[in-house]
């Protein structure tokens, strides 16, 4: 294929699909022994717009970025930093919005199964009741603006509790699938620890950055 000019038109890069039950694409995530510095950089740069600005568009770009950019493109950059790292746990917030975005009803019907054996963290999250497929879409636009334009302690303690939830219904849903077929409830399983995991890493960072010490 050709432009009007004979000179061959430029290839749309297509995002690598992001499944949603994954998490293990974030969940957890890596601890490489060397992040690059524009890993760093990019996430300083990036909160530092946002926090700066007074302007709602801005902020709304900026929830936005992954799908414009594509997750993988993200997840070039950030994904291998460090999970207590301000590139590291942007990686997450990005990530876990897009999970919901890309499968609501079933992040709803996590949440649902799991909200009501962690009720403080049912409040932390912030999730409208009842919890089904918009008002958890909501939910994560409203904790990845908060990043922006908000306390972002809060706003990673907010993920936080929403990933505690959603792997408490993991498990809940992983109990029920093991006789009808072991494998999916495997998977649910894995899913949920890495989750779990990722909550732990949230809110070590939200301590870090009261401290000033996440960068």
């Amino acid at each position: 294929m050709s432009g009007n000019n004979g000179t061959p038109a430029p290839r749309h890069h297509k995002p690598k699909p992001f499944a949603p039950l994954d998490f293990e694409i974030f969940a957890g995530g890596a601890d490489p022994a060397r992040i690059s510095e524009a890993a760093h950089l990019a996430a300083q740069a990036l909160v530092h717009r946002g926090r700066e600005s007074d302007d709602p568009e801005v902020t709304k770009r900026l929830v936005k970025l992954a799908d414009q950019q594509g997750l993988e493109a993200i997840a070039e950059i950030w994904a291998e930093s460090p999970p207590r790292s301000l590139p590291g746990v942007l990686w997450r917030l990005y990530a876990l919005r897009a999970a919901t975005q890309q499968n609501p009803e079933k992040m709803a019907a996590y949440f649902k199964a799991g909200k009501e054996a962690a009720p403080v963290s049912k409040v932390v999250a912030g999730v409208a009741e009842p919890p089904g497929a918009d008002e958890v879409k909501a939910m994560t636009d409203a904790i990845l603006s908060g990043a922006f334009d908000g306390d972002f302690d809060v706003a990673l303690e907010r993920s936080a509790a929403f990933c505690r939830i959603v792997a408490l219904g993991q498990t809940h849903h992983a109990d029920a699938a093991d006789a009808a077929n072991e494998k999916h409830g495997s998977r649910l399983t894995r899913s949920s620890h890495l989750l779990m995991k990722t909550a732990e890493d949230l809110e070590a960072a939200a301590e870090a950055w009261r401290r000033g010490q996440l960068d």
